[in-house]
């Protein structure tokens, strides 16, 4: 896969990602282990975009 093809593949990642927080946020028992475990795979996912953004 091209660098480009990856970076597209993780930014529809961390967007995917994003709604699906947003969306566990609404419900009004939202479980606080699973948004964790969510936004650090987030973070992660950004971390590995400026890493491959910046070569």
């Amino acid at each position: 896969m091209s660098l480009k093809g990856r970076i597209n593949e993780l930014a529809n990642k961390h967007r995917k990602l994003d709604e699906i927080i947003h969306e566990e946020q609404k419900r009004p028992s939202a479980d606080a282990l699973r948004l964790k475990r969510l936004k650090r795979e987030k973070l992660q996912i950004k971390e590995q975009l400026h890493l491959l953004e910046a070569s």
